[in-house]
């Protein structure tokens, strides 16, 4: 990869259990996503000397090893492969985690890997010990909050040693940025190694060491007992439906690795030839570096009915879960590797829509704040904090496309009720929205959107392409003449004097990334004309920053997500590699050393707030195209 990341994945398995590093992986301490240090050690031993090759050589004020060289770091959908080398050896690390999308049981297993590997550069024989440590950080909240204890143990293919909080109070707390306090961290290793503790840095740590035999394998693992609060009832995590416990599912990890990790390598090279295929290398990149983002700020659980519930977390944003304007965008990557999770993260909704806890005719914006989904709390009791709109087109649009990507419309059919009220919702508001917040929130509300008119727009025709999947034919032709209606009034109403469209119907001259229109390109529906976007994009030229195009006219904020979407308006490529590049240059080059943060500057290279976030799957959606 030639992108500098701007954080390098290293565990990545949940919100919770997310570790990260720079390309400093020797000089500094990883981090979890949020930034709080999250210490993890890593010593290789070479004939007797000591060298670093994970984390900070300053412990307790004292320069402790010299640190072995970084060749290269490269990043590809599931791994990172790090290769040192000094005068002796060359020591290659792989952090894997095998989130492989079309396996649930794989999303869900809470075990990522340090393959560590060798080869002598100076033709002599060499005694080669690797020793790993972490923290306490990794199993509190913040280090020192309360004591931490720890017990060895063997399994049938590992040795481990575990670690945990002395005081577990599972699910106790919620919020944006905290950390797990609760469960337990595993660190094992495959055949013959040493397991200790020790104290660096006023630390509590556990610690594995072992010879390298040309090749060690070490396995980290966390189990946090019960997973979700789902109104009010503690909820596993999917992986127990197929495992008898931890040690189980570390053993068997163990045991698959080289068949897995081909899996994974065959994964990721189908991701990046493909993108390369659909848009190009920097194209491809993005997504090599996304994919493990998206699929670990989720959580796969199963609830008391035995039905599936796939938890988002809106990571620095406000910490809401299962928030439905965020599946919206991240809904590309799972419309093309699984609809099943998709249809995980929209089920619970219409659960929740339907209860005597939802009072409004329109849809809901979440469903809690993680791990607790309990019910909306995005101002659940204040209508002019609402989303109606936004949310009503979301549900529609996402449950017509995730329908259509299985050719079974049996979630449609069991939700009717609820569609038809919300698309008569759209009927009756969406022509010419009033003043109302949209998922773009952060730029405040804004009467006569006219990208959330064109959102009401294609749920109208979601909602049209349900009924005719349903045979109901003349009320499918009903919704669909609206939608045409409606495209009329906005080609007319929202045309600006150089032929794009406007940010809001009563603003001349002004200018929005209309992203929503995608779906009519998707769906080949064609009610917006060829020359809407080809007017779009001349515009979107003309507006570009040094990092993208901005939002709207208001400020230079702008979304990585809406940015790839609007970039898939063009057909043949130029402008579509224009918007990307202006991405890749910044991820390459931002300062603010997170996760992918998707609201960013496009004028400076700023990162606002969001990072780590799902809506990174909003990228994938060239390649449905």
């Amino acid at each position: 990869m030639k992108l500098r990341a701007p954080a390098i994945p290293l565990i990545t398995i949940d919100p919770y259990f997310s570790v990260w590093s720079t390309e400093e992986l020797n000089d500094k301490f990883p981090y979890h996503w949020t930034g709080s240090r999250n210490s993890i050690l890593g010593i290789v031993e070479i004939d007797g000397t000591e060298y670093r090759f994970l984390g900070s050589g300053i412990r307790d004020g004292k320069l402790c090893e010299e640190k072995i060289d970084i060749e290269s770091i490269d990043i590809d959908a599931l791994t990172t492969k790090i290769i040192y080398s000094n005068n002796k050896i060359r020591l290659v690390a792989e952090f894997t985690s095998p989130l492989i999308a079309q396996d649930l049981y794989l999303c869900s297993r809470p075990v990522s890997y340090l393959r560590l590997s060798y080869e002598s550069l100076d033709g002599k024989a060499h005694k080669v010990f690797a020793k790993v440590s972490c923290s306490e950080e990794l199993v509190l909240n913040t280090a020192g909050q309360s004591r931490v204890w720890s017990e060895q143990g063997k399994g049938k293919e590992v040795s481990y040693v575990k670690m945990g909080n002395g005081t577990q109070n599972v699910l106790s707390n919620c919020g944006d940025d905290i950390r797990i306090d609760w469960g337990y961290l595993y660190l094992s290793a495959k055949g013959d190694a040493e397991f200790g503790n020790e104290v660096y840095e006023n630390l509590y740590s556990v610690w594995a060491k072992a010879e390298l035999d040309s090749e060690k394998l070490f396995l980290f693992a966390y189990d946090d007992i019960k997973s979700i609060l789902y109104y009010n009832k503690p909820s596993d995590a999917y992986w127990h439906k197929n495992c008898n416990g931890i040690i189980d599912a570390i053993d068997e990890a163990a045991a698959e690795y080289d068949t897995l990790k081909s899996k994974c390598d065959a994964f990721a090279k189908d991701l990046y030839q493909t993108a390369v295929q659909k848009g190009n290398e920097q194209y491809a990149e993005l997504l090599s570096l996304a994919y493990r983002q998206v699929m670990a700020a989720h959580k796969l659980v199963v609830d008391d009915k035995g039905d599936l519930l796939y938890v988002s977390k809106e990571c620095f944003s406000n910490g809401c879960a299962v928030t439905v304007d965020v599946t919206y965008p991240s809904a590309p990557i799972f419309l093309y590797y699984n609809t099943a999770l998709l249809k995980a993260m929209i089920e619970p909704i219409f659960r929740y829509a339907k209860s005597d806890d939802w009072q409004f005719d329109f849809a809901p914006h979440d469903l809690g704040r993680y791990p607790f989904v309990n019910g909306q709390v995005y101002f659940p009791n204040d209508i002019t904090g609402q989303m109606p709109v936004e949310e009503c087109g979301n549900m529609i649009i996402l449950t017509a496309a995730l329908c259509m990507a299985e050719n079974d419309f049996a979630l449609a059919q069991k939700n009717l009720d609820l569609l038809e009220k919300w698309s008569k919702y759209l009927v009756m508001f969406g022509e010419d929205p009033e003043n109302q917040l949209c998922t773009d929130d952060f730029a405040g509300k804004l009467a006569h959107n006219c990208n959330l008119s064109i959102k009401a727009i294609m749920g109208i025709v979601a909602f049209s392409k349900i009924l005719e999947d349903l045979s109901k034919n003349k009320e499918a032709e009903e919704y669909m003449l609206v939608a045409k209606k409606y495209v009329k009034s906005f080609l007319q109403r929202a045309l600006n004097n150089d032929g794009s469209y406007r940010l809001a119907y009563d603003k001349e001259n002004s200018f929005s990334l209309k992203y929503n229109a995608i779906w009519d390109k998707l769906w080949n529906t064609n009610l917006f004309p060829k020359s809407f976007f080809e007017a779009e994009l001349n515009r979107y030229k003309k507006e570009a920053k040094s990092y993208g195009t901005p939002l709207d006219n208001r400020c230079n904020w702008s979304k990585t997500d809406w940015l790839l979407w609007a970039a898939c308006f063009d057909e043949k490529g130029s402008n579509f590699d224009f918007i990307v590049n202006k991405m890749w240059n910044f991820f390459n080059e931002t300062q603010k050393r997170v996760p992918m943060g998707d609201w960013i500057d496009v004028a400076t290279g700023a990162t606002e707030m969001f990072q780590n976030r799902t809506v990174q799957g909003g990228l994938f959606i060239k390649l449905l195209l």
